[in-house]
């Protein structure tokens, strides 16, 4: 597994990001190499390795309500999107995050892209 991309160079401001939304402890930003026509991340702020390591409640829910506005705010309830989450050796970096994408996928090609476009 890579290092923490999300703490070692987002969250810590070496890359530069678009940020969709924040709340006190989630960060939410358009992906910095999208691979779907609307590709955005969802972060905690803090350090957490895996979706079963989440032990707060609250924090779960935050989680979901950031995305939940998202989804609101961008018009996408009716119209289509997804909502993943990666673990175990499908996960590249060690932190919890999660892509909200909907629209057309920019590689057919690309197995994790494979499947029903969402228009």
């Amino acid at each position: 597994m890579n290092d923490d991309f999300y703490c070692d160079s987002v969250l810590s401001g070496r890359v530069a990001i678009r940020v969709v939304a924040e709340s006190a402890n989630v960060l939410a930003f358009e992906h910095t190499r999208p691979t779907w026509q609307t590709h955005i991340v969802v972060i905690p702020k803090q350090h957490i390795c895996r979706l079963i390591d989440v032990r707060d409640d609250a924090l779960f829910g935050e989680l979901f309500q950031v995305m939940a506005g998202i989804i609101e705010e961008r018009g996408l309830a009716d119209t289509g999107y997804k909502i993943i989450t990666n673990g175990g050796s499908y996960q590249t970096t060690p932190h919890l995050h999660f892509h909200l994408v909907s629209g057309v996928p920019l590689d057919p090609a690309n197995p994790a892209q494979a499947g029903e476009l969402i228009v």
